[in-house]
């Protein structure tokens, strides 16, 4: 949006490349081109209106308003956001994957699971060679 002063400056600006003997001329082109535009647009929006039907009073036409999606405005509401509500969703995951973790070590620490510990290595490594087996080397006379 553009303020005060920088409007001054571009009817200055105006003024000046213009001159003021064209000035009214161009001024009032600009208007019928601003009138023409709010026709279009309300043109368009009867034709939608009649299309949709009493639908169209139940859109919420704000979420589909580019102004939203400022980038300045999204990094300042980031920055205004506590961040114990970013980093929950965070912390939950490594949570999870920690007792993940611990319920494996400790099944293999006690004795009585230490199979399943072995056949997860064994697979990995399984897997591991299956798929260095699918790998071809680089070629490098090929590039």
């Amino acid at each position: 949006m553009m303020g005060w002063d920088e409007l001054a400056i571009v009817i200055v600006l105006a003024i000046v490349i213009i001159g003021p003997t064209r000035l009214p001329e161009y001024a009032a082109k600009l208007a019928r081109g601003i009138r023409q535009m709010r026709v279009l647009a309300d043109g368009a929006k009867a034709q939608l209106r009649e299309q949709m039907g009493p639908e169209f009073d139940d859109v919420n036409w704000r979420q589909y308003d580019p102004r939203q999606y400022d980038p300045r405005k999204i990094v300042r509401d980031a920055l205004r956001e506590p961040i114990e509500t970013a980093w929950n969703p965070v912390r939950d995951e490594i949570e999870g994957v920690r007792s993940s973790a611990g319920q494996i070590g400790r099944s293999s620490a006690d004795g009585a699971d230490a199979e399943p510990m072995e056949a997860v290595a064994a697979g990995a490594t399984a897997v591991g060679a299956d798929e260095l087996a699918r790998i071809t080397p680089y070629d490098a006379d090929a590039t």
